[in-house]
C-alpha cells in the first residue's frame, strides 16, 4: 500500500484530536472534581451513582421525619410532666382535705385551689405544637376539651387514632399520646354500665365539690381515684420516654447510613485529584509532543521554500 502525504496528514490530525479529547476529559474532571460528568464517561458507574443518590434522598426524608417525630415526642414528654405536676398537687390538697379536723373555710380554700388546677388541666389538654392539638389523635385541628359554661363539666372531643411517622423502610413510629390515654376516657352517660375509670377532669371536679362541701369521705374516694390516674399517667409517661429513646437510636442509625451512602457515592463519582494531576501532565506532554511531531510531518509549502 502506498502511503501518501494526505494519509499522513489525516492520521496526524486524527491522533491530535484523540489526544485533545483525552486532555479535554481530564480538564473537565479537574474543573468539576468528578470522575463522571456524563453517562458515557462510565455507564456502569452512573447506574451505581443514581442508585446511591436515590437512597440518599429517601434517607434524608426519613431523617426529616425522625427530627419531626423527636420534636413531637419531646414536647409531649414535657406536657405529660406538667399533667403529673398538676395531679400531684391535687393529691397533696386531697390529703389535706381528707383530715376531718379542717374547718369549712380551710376546705373551701382547698377547693378553690383545686378549681384552678382543674382549669389548668383543661388548658394543658388543649396544648398545641406547631398549630396542632397534640392530645387529639389525628384530629389535630379540633380542640379536644371544652368546659360547659352551664355545668362546669368538660366536654370531650377526643380522637384516639395514632399519628405515625415513617422513620425507615417499612418502619413507622407513633409519636402522639391521645388525651383519652392520659386523662382518661369520658363517661358515657348513655351507657351507665361503662366500666371506664373516672377521667382526670371528673376526678378534679368531684374533688372540688367534695372539698367545698366538706365531704371528707368523698375526698378520700377521689384521693384513691387520683392515685389510680397518676399510676396510669406514669405508665404512659414511660411509654413516651421509650418511644423517644427509640427515635433517637433510629436518628443515629440514619446519620451513619447517610455517611456511608455519601462515601459510596464519592467513591463512584469523585475524581482522584492526585492521580488526575499526574494523568493531566502526561496528556499535556503527549499533546505537545504530537504537535511537535505533526509540524515535521506536514510537507512544507511553497511559502516555506521562499523563506
Amino acid at each position: 500500500m502506498r502511503v501518501t502525504q494526505s494519509m499522513l496528514n489525516t492520521q496526524m490530525l486524527r491522533n491530535l484530536n484523540s489526544n485533545l479529547t483525552r486532555l479535554e476529559k481530564l480538564q473537565d474532571q479537574m474543573s468539576t472534581g468528578r470522575a463522571i460528568n456524563k453517562p458515557s464517561d462510565d455507564p456502569v458507574g452512573i447506574s451505581f451513582a443514581l442508585r446511591y443518590r436515590s437512597e440518599l434522598e429517601a434517607n434524608e426524608q426519613q431523617q426529616k421525619n425522625v427530627d419531626s417525630a423527636f420534636s413531637w415526642l419531646e414536647y409531649t414528654d414535657k406536657m405529660v410532666g406538667e399533667i403529673n405536676q398538676v395531679l400531684q398537687r391535687a393529691r397533696e390538697l386531697a390529703v389535706q382535705g381528707a383530715n376531718s379536723t379542717n374547718p369549712d373555710d380551710a376546705m373551701k380554700a382547698l377547693g378553690m385551689e383545686v378549681d384552678q388546677l382543674y382549669q389548668q388541666l383543661v388548658s394543658i389538654g388543649n396544648t398545641q405544637f406547631n398549630g396542632k392539638y397534640i392530645f387529639n389523635g389525628q384530629m389535630t385541628d379540633i380542640k379536644p376539651y371544652e368546659i360547659d359554661a352551664a355545668t362546669g363539666d368538660v366536654i370531650h372531643n377526643i380522637n384516639m387514632e395514632a399519628i405515625q411517622y415513617e422513620v425507615g423502610t417499612g418502619t413507622v413510629v407513633a409519636v402522639n399520646m391521645s388525651g383519652g390515654e392520659l386523662f382518661g376516657k369520658p363517661i358515657d352517660l348513655n351507657d351507665p354500665t361503662t366500666l371506664n375509670p373516672p377521667n382526670a377532669f371528673t376526678i378534679l371536679k368531684n374533688l372540688k365539690d367534695a372539698l367545698n362541701g366538706s365531704q371528707y369521705e368523698d375526698v378520700k374516694v377521689e384521693l384513691g381515684n387520683l392515685d389510680n390516674r397518676l399510676n396510669s399517667i406514669m405508665e404512659k409517661w414511660a411509654e413516651v420516654g421509650a418511644r423517644t429513646n427509640r427515635v433517637e437510636l433510629i436518628k443515629n442509625r440514619l446519620e451513619n447510613t447517610n455517611l456511608n451512602l455519601q462515601e459510596l457515592l464519592a467513591n463512584v463519582e469523585d475524581a482522584d485529584m492526585a492521580q488526575l494531576m499526574i494523568n493531566m501532565k502526561t496528556e499535556e506532554n503527549i499533546y505537545q509532543a504530537s504537535l511537535s511531531t505533526g509540524a515535521r510531518v506536514i510537507r512544507p509549502s511553497l511559502i516555506d521554500f521562499l523563506r
